[in-house]
């Protein structure tokens, strides 16, 4: 059996988090984007009378659920990318939950999806297609978001990869989406930017890992 060379070790486990960093960007600006269209394409979503959705906001309702896919198959990668780089390190149950939670949410992302496009055909299934989406994205989406934040700052912490502030901001944030997903407009846009945090960081700590003394002494 071939042996894997040290440095080609070393070389992945840099690669690891940069795809990590890079596909939880393109994730949180996908799907902020696509929720900023969809409160804008179907005002009132939490609640309220029957609204006549408009040309200009059934593009935005379009470009939305256009944006989803690509953001599902952005955060799976950054999922998979996340275990890879904890290893056999990570802890079973939290890892369990945290991969769980994951994809969960992406379900309901997808179907919420699906219910709003519903919104874009006749004007008979407008209002139900409008609350069942908000629905299955405040209520249920949302809260498996919050889980999946916890289960991140968790292994974040017990392996030392993320700050005691980056932890704790994991933290609030997953309260947020627990208690007021499902009661206060725009709060969703907390689970992307909490994303974009992470990723950012992710990719500050390879960038510097690749540039600290032991990158230093490889360099011939």
């Amino acid at each position: 059996m071939r042996e894997r060379s040290p440095g080609a070790s070393r070389t992945q486990n840099l690669e690891t988090p940069r795809a990590a960093g890079v596909a939880g960007i393109l994730f949180a600006v996908l799907l902020a984007a696509a929720i900023v269209l969809a409160r804008i394409g179907l005002p009132e979503g939490a609640g309220g009378a029957t609204v006549n959705v408009d040309a200009a906001q059934r593009n935005a309702v379009n470009t939305a659920v256009g944006l989803i896919p690509f953001a599902g198959i952005a955060f799976l990668w950054f999922v998979g990318a996340v275990r890879a780089h904890t290893g056999e390190a990570e802890d079973r149950f939290i890892a369990t939950v945290f991969l769980g939670s994951g994809l969960v949410f992406v379900a309901c992302l997808f179907v919420a999806a699906a219910a709003a496009g519903t919104v874009l055909s006749a004007h008979q299934p407008q209002d139900f297609g409008r609350h069942f989406a908000y629905e299955l994205l405040t209520t249920y989406g949302m809260r498996m978001a919050a889980v999946f934040v916890f289960a991140t700052s968790t292994i974040g912490r017990k392996l030392g990869s993320f700050p005691r502030g980056l932890s704790l901001a994991g933290v609030v944030v997953g309260l947020v989406l627990l208690v007021a997903g499902s009661s206060v407009p725009w709060s969703e846009l907390a689970f992307p930017a909490w994303a974009l945090l992470i990723s950012v960081y992710i990719l500050w700590a390879a960038r510097h890992a690749a540039s600290g003394p032991g990158a230093a002494r490889r360099t011939p």
